[in-house]
């Protein structure tokens, strides 16, 4: 079993943002992160789990936490009639951050996941490590 936690940060929205992760891969832990110029919020959100999912070689059960909902009901539900309606929305408008969708969409077909969605700040100690990990790297830039 692989547990990666993720989150993504940005000092203002839009701005600088970083990304992060914390992936437990049978006991070995590694934490991976990276930073974006004049970004969002919720591409940062979208970066640490595509980044973390790229690290993965073996088609292992994974477990991946978010405090992002939009990331979680997003690819878990929304994708596929963002999907079937040619990557409009239900306003009929065309889907923010496609290109990361897409690219999150095709990993995750890759392996079997269970997104698990944890409340942000509330004491969850590596949601709050891999939070801290993103707000600095969001100040690297």
């Amino acid at each position: 079993m692989i547990k990666i936690y993720t989150d993504g940060s940005c000092l203002n929205n839009p701005g600088n943002g970083g990304w992060a992760a914390i992936i437990n891969q049978n006991g070995e832990v590694k934490e991976i992160s990276g930073s974006v110029k004049d970004t969002t919020n919720n591409k940062m959100e979208l970066m640490a789990p595509i980044m973390a999912l790229k690290q993965i070689k073996q088609n292992d059960q994974i477990e991946i936490y978010t405090d992002s909902q939009y990331v979680r009901l997003g690819i878990t539900e929304w994708v596929h009639k963002w999907i079937k309606n040619n990557w409009q929305t239900s306003k009929k408008e065309p889907v923010k951050n496609k290109e990361l969708w897409i690219q999150l969409y095709e990993l995750t077909n890759q392996f079997e996941i269970k997104w698990i969605w944890v409340k942000a700040h509330a004491g969850n100690a590596l949601n709050e490590e891999v939070d801290l990990l993103a707000k600095k790297a969001a100040e690297l830039n």
